[in-house]
């Protein structure tokens, strides 16, 4: 199944969302990135490697891919050169390491300066909210380590830099929305000395790790479905969500924040309801349980054409049934772009403030004894509108 072109049929889109832009924008485009060189960090996960995809059209002369997943790059690798047309730059290379790490500095000083750099290392489950040590982790990947990649762009800077935001860093209720708004805010402090810009965008269907992507697994696997039936979001296909990066990261100005100029009442759609287009694009039609031991018991069922699916509301920290673009203390933009709206921010902390904010997150890593409400308490205190909800319930107690 091309999941591409079924997210665009179900979205009852003709063409990607961000196409207007794109051409608009063509020769611009191709002015900045032709013969350019290119660092991009995650960049075998599905937005990362869409946002690659998206960039080669416009030939860069040097690629350099940076991931912590080793079969994810050989699989990047193996798609590109499989693709018939695919522009290949001569230097293509991919590395197999966390950009924190020494052997990623000494890469960075060889291959560098990079006139691209976009940054999609990042925790953006929900799921990844577990408890302490999960947490943990994911503050260090979203907050301190874009701090560090942020130093060593100081010495280096870039023509260009992105870093990948989130939807749930407007008006956050979990720890993973609430840590990608403290990245913005931390980028705002450092576009003062390079371009610095980030996008918030919709939930990636099909996206490696999310409930869609979850739902081909299970149906791979002859498994029953689970899905909320009361969690609306806005969705883009993996091909939109490449180009609403490459844009932001090529026509953004520093300090600017993207988003999709999507409508919040008629363009969010409930997950359950991509459930019975789904089943029927792959030959079933679904079949409503009532708890998770009766969609088990009725997989025998799965061969006859009835898939069995169980639906139920939502009952997670940290789950908000609906997603928003920006906050209305925010300034934005709906004029400049055909397809995007934009958020204009000035920083009101310095480099040196986070540097001390920082420390603070170190030293409250370290302890040993570290809860999950300290660091709710320390993301709220530097982000006030950050109000978490704590359920005691986690997704990994679900299908």
């Amino acid at each position: 199944m091309n999941i591409d072109r079924f997210v665009l049929s179900f979205l009852k889109r003709e063409k990607s969302f961000f196409s207007v832009d794109i051409d608009a924008a063509y020769d611009q485009l191709s002015a900045e990135i032709k013969g350019s060189k290119m660092l991009v960090i995650g960049g075998a996960g599905t937005i990362g490697s869409s946002y690659i995809k998206t960039a080669l059209r416009f030939k860069p002369s040097i690629l350099v891919v940076v991931d912590i997943s080793e079969n994810g790059l050989t699989e990047l690798v193996r798609d590109l050169r499989s693709t018939p047309g695919q522009y290949i730059p001569e230097t293509l290379v991919t590395y197999p390491l966390s950009f924190d790490s020494s052997a990623f500095r000494k890469l960075f000083h060889r291959y560098g300066p990079f006139d691209i750099i976009a940054n999609f290392a990042a925790h953006k489950h929900v799921r990844s909210e577990k408890d302490i040590y999960s947490i943990e982790a994911l503050v260090e990947n979203n907050v301190l380590k874009a701090k560090y990649l942020l130093d060593l762009l100081l010495q280096n800077p870039p023509r260009h830099f992105f870093c990948v935001s989130t939807d749930k860093a407007a008006n956050p209720v979990n720890i993973m929305g609430a840590s990608k708004k403290m990245m913005e805010e931390m980028i705002l402090a450092y576009s003062r000395y390079f371009k610095v810009t980030t996008a918030r965008f919709a939930n990636v269907a099909f996206s490696n790790g999310s409930l869609l992507d979850g739902f081909l697994r299970r149906i791979e696997k002859k498994q029953p479905l689970s899905c909320p039936s009361d969690v609306k979001r806005f969705f883009v296909a993996p091909v939109e969500s490449g180009e609403i990066c490459l844009l932001a990261c090529i026509l953004g100005k520093t300090g600017e924040v993207f988003f999709p100029k999507m409508n919040f009442e008629t363009d969010q759609i409930q997950f359950a309801e991509i459930i019975t287009p789904l089943l029927a694009e792959l030959g079933y039609e679904p079949l409503i349980c009532h708890s998770e031991k009766e969609a088990k018991e009725n997989v025998n069922l799965i061969d006859n054409g009835k898939y069995p699916v169980y639906l139920f509301e939502t009952d997670t920290s940290g789950e908000k049934l609906y997603e928003e673009f920006y906050t209305d203390e925010e300034k934005y933009d709906l004029n400049r772009y055909h397809s995007l709206g934009v958020i204009a921010k000035e920083s009101t902390r310095d480099v040196e403030t986070f540097g001390t904010v920082m420390k603070n997150l170190e030293n409250l890593l370290l302890k040993a004894d570290n809860s999950k409400e300290e660091i709710v308490k320390w993301l709220t205190a530097f982000i006030p509108e950050f109000e978490h909800i704590e359920t005691g319930k986690k997704l990994d107690n679900k299908m």
